[in-house]
């Protein structure tokens, strides 16, 4: 997944940061003690080359700067995923506003792919954002070589609006497939059974 513009200034989009409980996660605000989870896990040329602003090569200054980045944003908001039997960490996601309105992004550690805890995170951050502000859609975006993050987009009800390019930190300018959820669908799809 990966975030696409600069923080935005529209109050609307403004959310706090509840503790969210997921089956699996425990979503909270990234803290001081994630450091060096965070380098740890960020420290990997695989999750790197899917975003936008992740650098390679990832340490605990950049995870600080990261840190310092989600308490002064304005707008939007960034969680720590834990596993909430074990209190491990094993990514990062939030809603990011941008200049179109709240993104959702997302990235877990090569160690915890396919076992769906980026789809159970972006599930809650959708419901969270319909929720807790008056957008009445969100985007979301991904590399077209990245299906599993297609997957989560999918599953959570976002529909197919275009390609672009986007500039990544690591892969530089590479082309993106994006995607939108406006609040009549999400609420429709609020109404069927969890299958």
């Amino acid at each position: 997944m990966v975030a696409e513009k600069e923080d935005s200034e529209d109050e609307s989009l403004s959310l706090e940061c509840p503790v969210l409980r997921t089956e699996r996660l425990v979503m909270r605000a990234p803290v001081e003690a994630d450091i060096p989870q965070i380098a740890a896990l960020a420290d990997n040329r695989h999750v790197a080359e899917m975003l936008a602003r992740m650098p390679h090569p990832y340490g605990e200054a950049e995870a600080r700067a990261f840190l310092a980045m989600t308490r002064s944003r304005r707008g939007g908001v960034s969680y720590a995923l834990t596993v909430a039997s074990t209190g491990e960490f094993v990514g990062c996601a939030g809603l990011n506003a941008t200049d179109r309105g709240l993104e959702l992004g997302y990235w877990i550690g090569e160690p915890f792919w396919k076992k769906g805890y980026a789809t159970e995170a972006a599930h809650a951050l959708v419901d969270l954002a319909f929720r807790s502000t008056t957008t009445n859609v969100l985007y979301a975006s991904c590399r077209v070589i990245n299906p599993a993050s297609r997957r989560v987009i999918h599953k959570c009800g976002f529909q197919y609006a275009g390609q672009g390019m986007l500039h990544s930190l690591v892969a530089g300018q590479v082309p993106v497939e994006r995607y939108r959820l406006d609040r009549k669908t999400w609420t429709s799809l609020r109404t069927w059974p969890r299958l």
